[in-house]
């Protein structure tokens, strides 16, 4: 079922839609990036009872849906999906496949561009289409501290992982209609190496920086562990989550999960508050499109000051402090 129209695919990664939505946010682009080479844009839902994800897929944007729905797809199972979308990749030669670099993602994505003989850019912060009509793929390099741009000449199809809240999604519209291609599933697919026998959701993972309207940075300024930490208090007293810069996680004040900047999320929160960041570019890159910045440095020249729509020159320990003392003040009233 070769096609002469050129088509880019998004894989649909629904597991946890309401907190991480970057399904959504691949279909926005992969809507950009048709419009340049004249492609239709294709999600892939593979699952069981999917009819939700259908509509919303399609309601954000996808042309094409091809969907699978079956009670051996209710778990994700990488051998599994690997074997359907290889099958379908090979069968409709897609131009371009995009994923999310979630957990899963990251996993199978590798595994897919092995088996179809293609390259693969992980973890990217970019995507264009150069003049030529390749997929201009833009991922961190030598530890986050570069950019590089990344094409893929001669092999197809060109495949790219991005990281959640990289790209905005397209406003939800119901009056938009896609062609759903309703598929059987393949027989003799691979028994799956790894049962799921149950699962509990992390709380740290469950409220992602990623998503959240308010976010408390903090940076080495913050001079150590136990000052770090009370981040997390202010954090919770506004309803908001946690980052960090690089420096912060390799000194261990802050797990992996935390960091903003090229190498870690990518956040657009209403409200930001950087507590003792100098502003690096590995970290400013991660910043996203912040509504709102409040900085707190000893150094009014630092670039994170500079950024911010408000700047206040002080420790940043003694300005947390006293916002989490005020704001206790206030609840109790």
């Amino acid at each position: 079922m070769k096609s002469k129209q050129k088509s880019i695919w998004v894989f649909g990664d629904y597991r946890n839609y309401y907190q991480n939505r970057v399904t959504l946010q691949l279909i926005s682009k992969a809507v950009d990036l048709a419009r340049m080479i004249q492609a239709e844009v294709c999600a892939l839902v593979f699952g069981h009872e999917i009819d939700e994800w259908i509509m919303e897929y399609t309601a954000h944007g996808a042309d094409r849906i091809l969907a699978i729905d079956d009670p051996a797809l209710k778990s994700y199972s990488t051998e599994r999906y690997l074997a359907i979308i290889e099958k379908l990749a090979k069968e409709r030669d897609p131009e371009i496949i995009l994923i999310g670099a979630t957990d899963f993602g990251r996993e199978f994505a590798p595994r897919l561009a092995k088996r179809l003989k293609t390259g693969l850019s992980a973890d990217c912060v970019g995507l264009d289409i150069t003049e030529e009509g390749l997929l201009l793929q833009i991922a961190p390099s030598f530890g986050g501290n570069m950019l590089a741009e990344i094409i893929t000449e001669r092999h197809r199809p060109q495949m790219a992982t991005v990281r959640p809240g990289t790209f905005k999604e397209m406003p939800h519209n119901y009056n938009r209609k896609a062609l759903v291609e309703r598929l059987p599933l393949m027989k003799n697919l691979p028994e799956p190496r790894v049962r799921l026998v149950e699962y509990k959701r992390s709380a740290e993972r469950e409220h992602s920086i990623e998503s959240a309207a308010v976010i408390v940075c903090g940076g080495r300024g913050m001079g150590n562990k136990n000052n770090f930490n009370r981040l997390h208090e202010l954090a919770k007293l506004l309803g908001g989550g946690v980052g960090a810069t690089r420096p912060v996680i390799y000194a261990g004040w802050a797990d992996h999960v935390a960091l903003v900047g090229q190498a870690g999320k990518h956040i657009k929160p209403k409200i930001l508050f950087s507590f003792g960041i100098s502003g690096a570019i590995q970290h400013t890159a991660g910043l996203g499109e912040a509504d709102f910045i409040v900085a707190i440095n000893k150094n009014p020249q630092a670039t994170m000051m500079k950024m911010a729509d408000v700047a206040i020159v002080a420790d940043a320990s003694d300005v947390l402090n006293t916002l989490i003392k005020e704001l206790k003040k206030r609840i109790r009233e």
